[in-house]
């Protein structure tokens, strides 16, 4: 079985590393806010070239708590993408503002620039950008957009760690940035975990207090803040597999390269990289009329994949309240019909690439 993700091929090519800062951490005996978490948050706020990073409980904490800490509230208006996970919404919704969403690029899935200006209105406060799949959004336009109508840019980078916009990692582009270090990331942990970075100092120090109950020494709340720490455990396995990430987005984008070469041309639509853009393939995701159809002959050949995403934000039974009815996202209803997320990551070799497209090549032949 070729598998959409491995973790036992990932643990053995970091496990003497792993276990060794596993018994320093319990040797220390601090799991909560101590020297793993600032070695971290140190380390990659400096990949990143921010000045200020925080690590907290998950890429959802961290959207939700950057939209707070901007001062985002009930009844204003964050413009975003409905295709991408739930989380980027969420955070949204449970500040009381609400989402506009705004259509997609056909070739990049991420958010269509030309569009965003029309969905502004008197209740606009930020723009929210997705880089999807692990390649950047267009940013240079989205910046000269929101400092027009003094917009705040958040960036969720959640898919993108490591990925370049113009020569510029993503993260120090917008206002604020927010990644996941869930444990299928490019960098990920393993449990929950995520970032927050910004260059904002007296920001950086609101985010400080709320992720610890709102308070600015024990026992002493100035705000209500919540409960979203990263531990030291996974700041500690964090800090290893840093170290690691620039070599695994490249091992990425050779793989990507092996399935460009040998996927028949016509047969798919595969992903591109624009011009601006350093591509890291969080996932490599083709669209085809027939993918359910491809998705099932591949199971049967032993090949894992999965769809990000089969349903749109809009169409969930728990935004039907926005009332957007259908067809007002026309290449977001569409792609989310057709998109598959083959296997990529590390840890597969160039047969297992190899396999798969000829697997894909024999069975697109059909469509013809």
């Amino acid at each position: 079985m070729i598998t959409f993700y491995d973790f036992k091929r990932e643990y053995s090519e970091l496990k003497d590393e792993i276990n060794k800062s596993l018994k320093e951490v319990f040797n220390k005996g601090n799991f909560i806010l101590g020297e793993e978490v600032q070695n971290f948050e140190t380390k990659f706020s400096n990949y990143i070239g921010t000045e200020h990073g925080l690590g907290v409980n998950s890429g959802s904490d961290a959207l939700f708590m950057a939209i707070k800490a901007l001062g985002i509230a009930e009844g204003d208006e964050i413009i975003t993408v409905s295709h991408t996970f739930i989380s980027t919404v969420d955070a949204i919704c449970r500040n009381g503002a609400i989402p506009i969403f705004v259509d997609i690029n056909p070739d990049t899935y991420c958010i269509d620039v030309s569009k965003i200006e029309n969905m502004i209105t008197d209740r606009t406060r930020a723009i929210l950008i997705v880089h999807l799949y692990g390649h950047p959004s267009d940013m240079n336009p989205i910046l000269k957009i929101a400092k027009k109508n003094d917009l705040f840019i958040i960036e969720d980078c959640s898919q993108a760690h490591g990925a370049k916009y113009k020569g510029k990692k993503v993260g120090n582009i917008g206002n604020i940035s927010c990644f996941s270090f869930y444990p299928v990331k490019n960098l990920g942990a393993y449990g929950d975990g995520g970032f927050i970075a910004l260059n904002d100092e007296s920001l950086f120090e609101r985010l400080k207090i709320m992720r610890n109950y709102g308070q600015s020494q024990k026992n002493h709340h100035d705000f209500i803040g919540l409960n979203s720490r990263l531990d030291e455990i996974q700041a500690a396995l964090l800090g290893i597999k840093l170290e690691y990430l620039d070599n695994w987005n490249n091992r990425r984008k050779e793989l990507a390269k092996i399935y460009n070469n040998f996927l028949e041309d016509g047969l798919y639509k595969l992903p591109i990289a624009k011009n601006y853009a350093s591509h890291v393939y969080h996932l490599y995701v083709v669209a085809c009329d027939k993918r359910d159809e491809l998705r099932d002959y591949l199971l049967k050949n032993d090949v894992q994949t999965s769809i990000h995403y089969p349903l749109p934000v809009h169409k969930q039974k728990a935004y039907l309240n926005l009332g957007l009815g259908d067809n007002v996202l026309p290449i977001t209803e569409e792609i989310c019909t057709k998109i598959l997320s083959l296997p990529l990551n590390p840890w597969l070799n160039d047969d297992e690439i190899e396999r798969i497209c000829e697997l894909m090549n024999n069975h697109g032949e059909s469509y013809e």
